[in-house]
């Protein structure tokens, strides 16, 4: 690992996108300093304090926390500079103004510090030609660095070299944004919009010419060109005005004053589309005026109509018929597509050979290989395969010839060729762009694998390219057991590895008998148990839909069993003499956080989400959910010198009954499903090393599992109070009859039911009042239609 250390980062720009890196730097707990111009009226740092204050009110959410807000450290340009001296990192992230740019770094260069790394965040201006403005000794330590916007939630970073930047500059800096930041890095070249906005602002305009050629309206378009093709699911109009058509225009305008028809045969494709300049001289910039090209009014979405300049009734979907062919094989998708005879499939067929084209013309001027072009677009724009892949996989020499034939019949944006290594030589031989050996450089003319740094080393199984034949964890290591709800594997012979594997990795009994016997086999002769399952989400928990038929045959004593045996396993990973590490990417849900709050310890991707929502479907917890609430705030209670335990419990109570979910690993640490031990780590790929390396060390150090003893319960004193307050709300309509008699019995288990206050109990006491709970609601005809709702719609019935 390099050594270059990123203690403090300053930020230079306190807009839109400025607070937002600052945001995501406290996410991830780094110290940051928020830069603007010195405001004309109240405190001089006022520009930015404004800034920070904004970020609490942002959807979604740029901070893990709200509070976190208050870790930025607000200042200006006229009294702090000297503040960059302590900074290791300065990302500059000022408006889109060359000039504005270079005025700035020739005011701040005496006061960077000479280790430090200066980084412009810039969408598409010339970095070589942003470095001009630096004295010589800074110049090797310049680069670009470009955040997708919102940056705590975009994956693709793409750092950009000048010909004096030093190599290791950028691998140190590579490090950090990768571990440090959570986040995918792509190199680009120093050409206008580098490589993602390259691809997909041309992609985007080309997208709105084919829409005008075949008549067709903005939400069909979203509907077809959203996750039916493989896509961000707000499609192409809807992306548009989350990222704001003014940003839009102003990278359009990029392409056209820095690009003409020798330097890109698309370029007359470049024109600002008609609608995009009617809404900008409306003011209509999307998102954030509430108008764009959709309109909310009350619970109607309406979308513009550019011949009558009007909002009109949305919510169309595409032809049917076209969605059952975006989901066919490649081959057969793209041959169905190419031979449409309707207008939407013509149109589908067009917009991919106009991505694979612009793709392959430009590759070697963008781009070192095609690799860095599918990761680019698929971390910002949110495309399940890159073009090359989706090319690729249909059948590469098949769809280069349709290409050119396009061509040559005048059908595509430009009549520019498909370059010569597109037919001929390596990649013709191989079938495409992607192979094991790596992938393909236009300018070496070799296929050439991934850049590997230390920090690469902490990915166990990164994200790869369709082709490269990349080793899958679902076959990975050796195998010690495997059926169809879980599979048990080491990679070391050290660490145990639990993979769940059913639909959305519900928790079946079948899952149970496999955890249980991975803590038997990690007992016998590993060092811990992990349970990670290779993606998201980390689970969904107990899986209903497969209690039902027992429930049907034997009634509610299949559903004790059940719950009783979920009970036990949870249990048992608590008093493992091993230490059991959750390793949480995406969802924990109900049985989820159950079984997560039950490990020793939560290694925990940034973006987890991670609560109790039984409530949703008209149960309550289950599996111990409800005992680790009320053991957990006797637990703080002990370490405090108050006496009263309700105001622990209170909070639990509440996150249980109104089926609270943490928004992020911080969040969920708030609502106590996360305790301060357990680790957050930014980039979801180094989970997994991170947690083996976490059950090493737990084992190294003579991990003992804690001590079962009784804790005091609120008892029913406890439970009158948190009653008062439910009556109060159901009798002032916020909460239904239903939910009030959910809610009631969540505050019988959490307050020990029908004892004295300050009695104590077991764990195995408390579950067994959770039994009888959620038990009772399972035959409650209301809870069943909740279940039978959620089942058959995958929305919450409110009743």
């Amino acid at each position: 690992m390099s050594r270059f250390q990123v203690k403090k980062v300053a930020v230079l720009g306190a807009g839109v996108m400025g607070a937002q890196i600052a945001a995501h730097l406290v996410n991830v707990r780094v110290p940051v300093v928020l830069f603007d111009l010195p405001a004309k009226e109240g405190p001089k740092s006022g520009i930015a304090l404004r800034a920070i204050e904004g970020l609490k009110k942002l959807k979604p959410s740029p901070l893990g926390v709200a509070d976190d807000a208050a870790l930025i450290v607000p200042a200006n340009y006229e009294e702090h500079l000297t503040l960059l001296q302590d900074c290791d990192l300065v990302i500059e992230a000022i408006a889109e103004r060359m000039d504005w740019k270079l005025d700035l770094y020739r005011k701040i260069a005496p006061f960077v510090a000479p280790h430090a790394i200066l980084a412009s965040n810039t969408s598409g201006l010339s970095i070589t030609k942003l470095s001009e403005a630096l004295p010589e000794e800074m110049k090797h330590r310049f680069c670009g660095i470009h955040f997708f916007n919102p940056p705590r939630y975009m994956t693709l970073v793409e750092l950009i070299a000048t010909p004096s930047t030093e190599p290791q500059i950028l691998d140190d800096l590579e490090t950090f944004v990768t571990s440090g930041l959570g986040k995918g890095v792509v190199r680009a070249k120093d050409t206008p919009n580098f490589i993602a906005n390259r691809i997909g602002i041309a992609g985007m305009l080309a997208t709105m010419k084919e829409v005008e050629k075949f008549g067709l309206t903005y939400d069909v378009v979203d509907d077809l060109t959203g996750k039916k093709m493989g896509r961000a699911s707000s499609g192409t109009f809807r992306t548009a005005d989350v990222v704001g058509l003014d940003t839009m225009a102003h990278v359009i305008k990029t392409l056209q004053d820095t690009l003409d028809e020798k330097s890109d045969p698309f370029y007359s494709s470049f024109a600002t589309p008609a609608v995009l300049k009617e809404l900008l001289e409306k003011g209509n910039l999307g998102q954030k005026t509430k108008a764009g090209f959709y309109k909310k009014v009350g619970r109607d979405v309406l979308r513009y109509e550019l011949e009558s300049g009007e909002y009109v009734p949305g919510g169309q979907k595409g032809d049917e018929v076209y969605a059952r062919m975006l989901k066919k094989p490649a081959a057969e998708r793209l041959k169905l597509l190419r031979n449409a005879e309707g207008a939407q499939g013509r149109f589908l067929w067009a917009i991919l050979r106009n991505s694979f084209h612009y793709a392959a013309v430009h590759l070697a001027s963008i781009a070192d290989t095609a690799r860095d072009v599918d990761f680019a677009m698929r971390w910002g724009f949110g495309m399940k395969q890159g073009p090359f892949e989706l090319w690729q996989e249909a059948g590469w020499l098949q769809v280069a010839n349709w290409i050119k034939e396009d061509i040559a019949a005048g059908k595509t944006l430009s009549n520019a060729p498909l370059p010569d290594w597109v037919f001929s030589g390596p990649v013709a031989e191989a079938g495409g762009v992607h192979t094991p050996a790596g992938s393909f450089n236009p300018t070496s003319k070799q296929f050439e694998p991934r850049r590997q740094l230390p920090v690469h080393e902490r990915q166990l199984f990164p994200e790869s390219v369709l082709g490269s034949n990349a080793q899958r964890f679902e076959t990975a290591g050796k195998t010690l057991h495997e059926d169809a709800g879980i599979r048990l594997w080491t990679l070391d012979d050290e660490v145990i590895i639990a993979s769940i594997k059913t639909k959305m990795h519900a928790i079946s009994p079948e899952v149970c008998e496999g955890l249980m016997a991975a803590v038997d086999m990690a007992e016998k002769g590993y060092q811990g148990l992990v349970i990670w399952s290779g993606d998201e989400p980390f689970s969904v928990g107990a899986d209903l839909q497969s209690m039902l038929p027992a429930f049907m045959a034997v009634g509610v004593a299949a559903i004790e069993d059940a719950e009783g045996f979920m009970q036990q396993t949870m249990l048992r990973l608590r008093y493992a003499a091993v230490p059991v590490i959750s390793a949480i990417r995406g969802m924990a849900l109900g049985g989820g956080c159950e079984t997560a709050v039950y490990s020793s310890r939560r290694v925990v991707a940034m973006e987890s989400y991670i609560g109790l929502v039984e409530v949703g479907v008209g149960l309550v917890p289950g599996a111990g959910g409800l005992t680790y609430i009320a053991r957990r705030a006797a637990e703080t209670q002990a370490l405090t010198t108050h006496k009263d335990l309700l105001p622990f419990l209170t909070e639990g109570f509440t996150a249980a009954a109104m089926a609270k979910v943490g928004t992020s690993a911080l969040e969920s640490r708030k609502l106590g499903y996360l305790l301060e031990s357990d680790i957050v780590v930014p980039n979801k790929d180094e989970l997994l090393f991170v947690a083996i390396n976490e059950a090493r060390a737990m084992a190294t150090a003579g991990y003992r599992p804690p001590l079962k003893r009784l804790f005091p319960v609120a008892g029913r004193s406890g439970k009158a109070t948190i009653q008062g307050q439910l009556v109060n709300m159901r009798d002032g309509g916020f909460i239904s009859r239903h939910d009030f008699h959910i809610a009631s019995l969540i505050a019988d288990v959490v307050t020990g039911g029908d004892v004295d206050a300050g009695t104590l109990v077991s764990e195995e006491y408390l579950m067994a009042l959770e039994r009888k709970a959620f038990c009772s609601l399972i035959v409650n005809p209301k809870t069943q239609e909740r279940i039978l709702g959620m089942l058959s719609t995958g929305k919450p019935v409110r009743n």
